[in-house]
């Protein structure tokens, strides 16, 4: 059921579809649906959840493989934009969707506190404030490029994840000690 809810909110959008559409997608009764969910609402964000965990579970597991430092947070990056092609329409439908926010920024915290100890151990003599931000800003970035890349297909996972690699690397190089 939850897949096929976030196939068609993809497709529609949260307002432009109902729960008897979504029944009739998974092939159940409409009061099954709320059964299940209690509400659209109950639904969304059960995919979301869902959606959150698979996420973390591919950037946790992508990071555990990586031996130095740089490579744990270019696997992390790659895992992450890997994950956004695989769910693409649906992530960046739900990442836009005002009513979720709480959701969302739980999906973004979750992302945060996998990245900050990345970049404490990166950059061990970088104060706690500037890896707090640049966990801010990393997390924020890796969103808006999975945006951008909706735009622009030709840009691999592999891409992305070097940019922002790239991108992470240089900001942090003044405080890694040589």
């Amino acid at each position: 059921m939850l897949d096929v809810a976030e196939e068609v909110f993809a497709e529609q959008g949260y307002h432009g579809v109902s729960m008897e559409v979504i029944a009739e997608r998974c092939g159940v009764s409409k009061p099954m649906l709320y059964e299940y969910f209690g509400s659209k609402d109950g639904l969304m964000r059960a995919a979301i959840v869902r959606a959150r965990g698979e996420l973390q579970e591919a950037t946790s597991a992508a990071m555990a493989e990586a031996v130095v430092p740089h490579d744990v947070l270019r696997l992390g990056m790659l895992a992450y934009f890997a994950f956004m092609d695989a769910h693409g329409r649906s992530m960046s439908m739900l990442m836009q969707e005002p009513l979720l926010g709480d959701d969302i920024e739980a999906t973004r915290r979750q992302q945060g506190d996998l990245i900050a100890p990345i970049l404490a151990a990166i950059a061990p003599g970088a104060p706690p404030l500037t890896v707090a931000a640049y966990t801010e800003i990393i997390v924020g970035a890796c969103e808006r490029l999975a945006l951008w890349r909706m735009r622009h297909p030709s840009v691999s996972a592999e891409e992305a994840a070097r940019y922002m690699t790239d991108f992470a690397w240089s900001g942090l190089r003044v405080y890694i000690e040589p």
